[in-house]
């Protein structure tokens, strides 16, 4: 297991360096979506229409972050369960989409377009949201406002911390 620091600029040319198992302190721009968001996000898609952000080299966090109390840039910010992404996961890793960041198992399909597109997916610790609040940086609502919790986010990261779960190598936390 190695340690790495990396800014999301950056993580298109250091995933092939990641193993399954390495500890990752992201920092830079990720955008939140959840299965709403990921629903309207497909919508825009089929329609040919812009989406809330580019899915070039762009990094989503499964997450659907509380109201900001008083004096921080976010409530509690802890990942959903990835796998009901999954539907989606590989035509946006198609896309473009570099990194994923959430909690538990993935599909064999999300698996081989990880492999296939040079991503990663990232696990971060689940019932800590509080906690991986204090790595975020600043919050705004970029699409799906109505959404509430589940809007499209763009939070900035500084040093938030995440395992790779399952790298472009075909490295599998859960297969091991």
């Amino acid at each position: 297991m190695t340690e790495w620091e990396i800014h999301t600029a950056e993580l298109r040319e250091k995933a092939p360096l990641l193993h399954a198992g390495d500890r990752v302190l992201l920092s830079g721009t990720v955008y939140t979506a959840r299965d709403a968001a990921h629903k309207r996000i497909f919508v825009l898609l089929e329609e040919g229409k812009p989406l809330p952000f580019s899915l070039q080299n762009a990094v989503i966090y499964y997450a659907g972050p509380t109201p900001a109390p008083e004096g921080l840039p976010i409530g509690s910010c802890g990942p959903t369960t990835s796998a009901r992404m999954d539907p989606y996961a590989p035509r946006m890793l198609d896309l473009g989409l570099c990194g994923m960041v959430g909690k538990g198992e993935r599909s064999p399909a999300v698996c081989e377009a990880i492999a296939r597109n040079g991503s990663v997916y990232f696990c971060a610790i689940g019932g800590a949201g509080a906690l991986a609040a204090r790595c975020i940086r600043s919050c705004r609502v970029i699409a799906f406002d109505d959404l509430g919790c589940e809007s499209v986010k763009e939070l900035k990261f500084d040093r938030f911390p995440v395992i790779t779960a399952i790298d472009c190598s075909g490295g599998n936390l859960f297969r091991r």
